[in-house]
């Protein structure tokens, strides 16, 4: 099996140009929508978060907002730490460009520790054929040129654009090229999918996303491959705004994180 040693800051030349303020580049590449895909710049926080100082924890929670609309070219994050304990510890991250804010994360971070309290089993996966018995499904790269860095097999359910009766899509992705599943890439991954109401309609139309939240069921310890199973379920769509619920499990069934996104409906 192959040993990836990258990570996602490497892809995009993520390096600390001066104390806890680091600098990234995103390329046309790495388009979605209306702008740099939003699972990256998300991912891109978490692993800053991790760099200034959670290195030795384990991501448990992130909650990320967009404070304006990003561009393709250089992005600055600026990171502050927050100590909560000898466990936890949240470092607040700030995306700039062109000396404006676009995005900030609280990323939470928290040792793993044994407790009197049992524990739970989480949400099961889905009873799907496995990765390779799915045929890839590749998003247009005239619509969004992100498409050609995720490998997505669609497993049985609708598929966008097909005028379907039912708002949510279950698949296998990778990300080209495949880099060690950690919390930054569980970020993008979790935001591979299109909004989970796509396969209601027979246009594509503008959604970016406002708010993003993660949470990890592990703290990755035990090494994970690609693809994972990302099943998201749109909640509402209502007046404009419109809120899915993601969930992504590796290829034994474990829950890996469960994601929630709120997007505005431009179309």
């Amino acid at each position: 099996m192959m040993q990836l040693t990258s990570r996602l800051g490497d892809e995009f030349a993520l390096a600390e140009t001066d104390y806890r303020i680091w600098r990234a580049q995103i390329d046309q590449t790495w388009r979605g929508w209306t702008g740099p895909h939003g699972g990256v710049i998300a991912g891109l926080l978490v692993e800053v978060a991790r760099r200034a100082g959670g290195d030795d924890l384990p991501v448990r929670a992130v909650d990320l907002r967009f404070l304006g609309r990003p561009a393709d070219g250089v992005l600055t994050f600026r990171a502050t730490s927050h100590p909560v304990g000898r466990s936890t510890a949240v470092i607040e991250v700030m995306a700039d460009q062109e000396g404006k804010s676009v995005a900030s994360a609280a990323v939470t971070f928290g040792r793993t520790t044994p407790t009197q309290v049992p524990d739970l089993p989480p949400t099961t996966a889905p009873q799907v054929p496995a990765p390779y018995d799915c045929v890839p499904f590749r998003l247009p790269p005239e619509i969004v040129s992100v498409g050609a860095h995720f490998e997505i097999r669609p497993a049985p359910g609708p598929l966008p654009l097909t005028g379907a009766d039912e708002a949510w899509m279950c698949a296998w992705i990778s990300l080209v090229p495949q880099l060690p599943t950690d919390a930054a890439t569980l970020a993008v991954l979790a935001d591979a999918l299109p909004p989970a109401f796509f396969p209601t309609l027979t246009m594509p139309v503008a959604v970016p996303t406002v708010a993003f939240s993660m949470h990890l069921h592990t703290d990755l310890t035990q090494l994970t491959h690609q693809p994972v199973l990302v099943r998201a379920t749109n909640a509402s769509t209502v007046g404009g705004w419109s809120v899915d619920d993601i969930d992504i499990w590796d290829r034994g069934g474990a829950l890996l994180a469960s994601a929630r996104q709120t997007r505005r409906v431009l179309g």
